[in-house]
């Protein structure tokens, strides 16, 4: 059994002003991105759904809440390494949503080295 290891609270803190850098696959060749850690303050500032609201109308405000702190996090860290500019607010939405959807689920850690686009099953 190997032993976690434990943050500190500076590490965790210098992590809101370190660009780092990812990468996500798509169609045989990897797409290099970087993004920054947000602070609460830094969150964007959107509304969740309306109490009363549907099924679709909750999922539509979820995914516009989450692609915005993603974009978020892309921005913040263009402003901090200008050099390093893959993604922008113009060319975000104009992404392949394969593309976008490998970006979310790198940054918010949730990548499991898979694509839903390799399935060969049928299923996808």
């Amino acid at each position: 059994m190997t032993e976690n290891e434990v943050w500190s609270i500076d590490e965790l803190v210098a992590l809101t002003d370190e660009v780092q850098a990812g990468t996500t696959e798509f169609n045989g060749k990897d797409f290099v991105f970087q993004y920054c850690e947000l602070t609460e303050g830094e969150e964007p500032k959107l509304l969740f759904p309306a109490e009363g609201a549907t099924q679709e109308e909750q999922n539509a405000a979820y995914k516009d809440i989450g692609q915005a702190r993603i974009l978020a996090m892309l921005l913040k860290a263009n402003e901090k390494n200008p050099d390093g500019i893959t993604v922008t607010e113009d060319n975000w939405s104009k992404l392949p949503s394969s593309v976008r959807w490998g970006i979310s689920n790198y940054i918010l850690g949730s990548s499991d080295g898979t694509n839903f686009r390799k399935l060969d099953d049928g299923s996808a």
